[in-house]
């Protein structure tokens, strides 16, 4: 039997001034209020820590203890150990589903495969798709650019340029070089380059050097990761600016934002801590809970002068919910062993953008990290431990996602302290177009077995779009800047400001975008 999970545990090397205690006070003042400690929030604060700002980072989450159980995948994926985010409610059927997401600090990066590609240089823009379109971004590629190169230092990404026909330009090349495939992968690879397709090697930050290194992370994709090999958001981001002057108040769950009386600021946010409410007034305040819960946030802090929700004027707080088309696709040969310990390191983009053979984007290829028996059998749990045990041990792993499209319709909506999620997936043709040209490409790469599952209503940590920005306050939430046409100190750090969904993990950019918006939330702090 395990045991609870630690409520009390800081990083050894976390200043103990970083961690606020409020003690009996009612309430506190800061420069900077940033709710939420993801890849946004984290992000954010390291870059306002020498702005010379009182930044403190709100977190409803405590710090995820570094422990055994961390990379064991029964703990995770069948005790549930580190499921800390409840239910939410599906707005067709009204059933609960417990979401992808966790609170702790460093968010869900703590639980991610550290796959970090940059979007491409068409996703920024306006593109056709099999059924509907893509918007645009109210800022381009090369915007952005910089911002990508200073996340991928700060997150040590080890990547490979020259590979993918898709990849966009850079200004310096990746910090560190790509991790090697092993030798399962590897096979896999020249198959796919004999089909005329072009394999490349991730952009991952895992700092893993040998076979020995690579055994001690094999969960890391899903699980947390105890031996600090991996980056996340905590490790890379977050410390190193609690250690510059940054503050963190953990075990405080933002409920609502007030405002001044015309509406037109926030003056303080009312949390709960330990069991009472607090409030803490802030003169600039940054969301980055992560697309639903901001949202929510938001709704939940309607008043007079925002009726329909704080930041709403457009009536598209909440809508154009996205969370990608995706598939766990296993191809199983009963004859051969795949023994390969970080799976993680191969993708592929033939299909990513329209051309010859392929008239509309269908999607993405990554790797999985090796699937294990105990993370097989949510999903299968008819199956007998030793069939998955067999399977697991024969199998290669890959996660195929296609963008879906903004959608009105899907939205997210508050009643009371339940959240309830409309969705209805878009673009699926492609998407199964995507599963059918795989299906192929691994059955001629000697899988001939193939399994595969398309995620449902609970897999949405690619989650976005609900708090769009766009240059026309009618038509979105943001400005450009990501800033609230209707609050002037509000601004928003996570992905619910994406216009689209693109068909790639989302975290480097949601870092780069924090990064990019920082100075003009100082300065408009300052003024």
């Amino acid at each position: 039997m395990s045991h609870p999970v630690r409520q009390d545990y800081t990083p050894p090397e976390l200043r103990p001034e970083a961690l606020v205690s409020i003690g009996t006070a009612e309430e506190i003042s800061t420069d900077v209020l940033i709710i939420g400690s993801g890849m946004g929030g984290s992000s954010l604060a390291w870059a306002l820590k020498e702005s010379g700002l009182d930044v403190l980072v709100a977190e409803r989450g405590r710090f995820l203890p570094r422990e055994p159980e961390n990379s064991q995948p029964a703990e995770m994926y069948i005790k549930g150990r580190y499921k800390n985010a409840g239910y939410w409610y599906d707005g067709t059927t009204g059933k609960p589903f417990a979401p992808g997401v966790y609170y702790w600090v460093g968010g869900n990066t703590r639980f991610y495969g550290a796959m970090l590609p940059r979007f491409r240089r068409s996703d920024f823009t306006e593109v056709e798709h099999h059924e509907g379109v893509s918007r645009a971004w109210p800022f381009d590629y090369d915007d952005l650019e910089p911002f990508y190169t200073v996340m991928e230092e700060l997150l040590q990404v080890h990547g490979q340029t020259g590979e993918d026909p898709t990849e966009p330009p850079r200004s310096k090349p990746y910090p560190y070089p790509a991790l090697q495939h092993e030798p399962e992968i590897e096979r896999f690879s020249r198959s796919l380059r004999r089909q005329g397709l072009h394999p490349f090697h991730t952009p991952n930050a895992l700092n893993i050097s040998t076979q020995a290194d690579r055994a001690a992370v094999t969960t890391a994709d899903g699980c947390p990761d105890e031996t600090g090999m991996k980056s996340d958001a905590e490790n890379r981001i977050l410390l190193p600016a609690l250690r510059d002057g940054v503050k963190i108040l953990t075990g405080a769950e933002i409920t609502r934002l007030i405002t001044s009386p015309d509406g037109r600021k926030v003056v303080a946010a009312e949390a709960r801590h330990e069991g009472r409410t607090v409030r803490i007034n802030a003169k600039t305040f940054a969301l980055a809970g992560g697309a639903v819960n901001s949202a929510a946030l938001l709704l939940r802090s309607a008043s007079d002068a925002h009726p329909q929700g704080l930041a709403n004027s457009s009536g598209l707080l909440g809508r154009n919910y996205m969370v990608h088309n995706s598939t766990f696709f296993v191809g199983v040969n009963p004859l051969r062993t795949n023994p390969t310990q970080w799976q993680k390191t191969l993708g592929l983009n033939d299909f990513y953008e329209a051309g010859p053979g392929t008239r509309f984007p269908l999607g993405n290829l990554q790797m999985l990290g090796k699937l294990q028996a105990p993370m097989l059998k949510p999903a299968r749990p008819w199956a007998p431990t030793w069939a998955l045990k067999f399977m697991a041990a024969r199998s290669l792993d890959i996660y195929l996602t296609t963008e879906d499209l903004p959608s009105r319709n899907n939205r997210v909506r508050v009643d009371g302290d339940r959240i309830l999620i409309d969705w209805t997936p878009t673009n699926l043709g492609p998407h199964h177009e995507l599963v059918r040209r795989v299906t192929r490409a691994v059955r001629k790469s000697g899988y001939p077995l193939v399994f595969t599952q398309r995620m449902g209503i609970e897999t949405n940590s690619h989650m976005c779009g609900t708090a769009v920005a766009g240059q026309d306050p009618a038509q979105s939430v943001l400005d450009p800047l990501c800033r609230s046409h209707d609050v002037e100190n509000l601004w928003l750090a996570d992905s619910s400001f994406f216009p689209s969904s693109a068909a790639l993990n989302p975290a480097l950019t949601i870092g780069a975008n924090a990064l990019r918006i920082a100075p003009s939330l100082a300065r408009a702090t300052k003024d």
